[in-house]
């Protein structure tokens, strides 16, 4: 889930609204909404942010180093200023990356897994692996085919891969597909999701990659002689949590 800041309400809603198209649960506040969400928010809600995207604000100065003491989640400034003094302002405010507006999302989201990356480092590379998941939208491979999957389930699995060899709970997956103020569906329909990727990946691999157990969760379990490989794109194919559907281009208005 990204995270939007900013006290133009047509600037968050833009936001939202192109994220949302790209199959990225979002949401977005006023600086004054956030203070009141980061010091009420617990630990599940704030494990389910992927980002922060920090506009134009009052609080810009120190609202990064708030985040920074509850969330590791990267942080990016958006902003409209094209100054140096500016941007080296915004990293000493502790802010992890500055984008320039108008900017296509897509460019955010690739800076957003680049940051990641950047934090847990480079995975170890099998020479041949049977699992491929990319992260921009483009279906995962197995054995060196495609497997097409639903949009939900293709989350669903990007979010395992992250978390490859961790119990993960059905909270935690629910967060990450739907994000924690969706109020529409429950839970339980990630039992469904995840039940119809189970047999898909077990009919392709030949085993289940995927172990349930009842009120722990769900853990992806890739043997060592079939692990995943997660490759690089170049920067304008990295991803995160796209969606596979073709968006239409969505940017950030330049103007207040």
């Amino acid at each position: 889930m990204y995270i939007i800041v900013d006290d133009r309400e047509s600037v968050t809603n833009s936001y939202v609204g192109g994220l949302v198209r790209e199959g990225v649960s979002s949401i977005g506040f006023t600086s004054g909404e956030f203070w009141d969400w980061l010091q009420s928010a617990n630990e599940s809600d704030l494990a389910a942010v992927d980002a922060f995207l920090l506009g134009d604000c009052d609080a810009r100065g120190s609202l990064p180093r708030a985040m920074r003491k509850r969330s590791a989640a990267p942080i990016i400034a958006m902003s409209g200023q094209k100054m140096l003094k500016n941007t080296l302002e915004l990293f000493e405010a502790g802010v992890d990356d500055v984008v320039h507006v108008p900017i296509h999302l897509r460019e955010i989201l690739a800076r957003t897994a680049a940051i990641a990356r950047r934090r847990v480092g480079e995975l170890p590379r099998p020479c041949e692996s049977r699992i491929q998941v990319f992260f921009n939208g483009r279906d995962p491979e197995i054995a060196g085919h495609a497997l097409t999957l639903p949009r939900r389930e293709l989350r669903i699995l990007e979010y395992m891969v992250s978390n490859h060899g961790k119990w993960i709970t059905k909270t935690q997956i629910f967060n990450a597909v739907y994000g924690i103020f969706e109020s529409t569906f429950d839970e339980s329909v990630i039992e469904s999701h995840v039940s119809k990727l189970r047999k898909k990946l077990r009919d392709r691999l030949g085993f289940d990659a995927i172990v349930a157990r009842r009120y722990v969760g769900y853990r992806l379990n890739i043997p060592a002689n079939e692990a995943i490989d997660e490759p690089m794109q170049d920067l304008d194919e990295v991803g995160i949590l796209l969606n596979r559907a073709q968006a239409a281009p969505a940017a950030y208005p330049a103007g207040n």
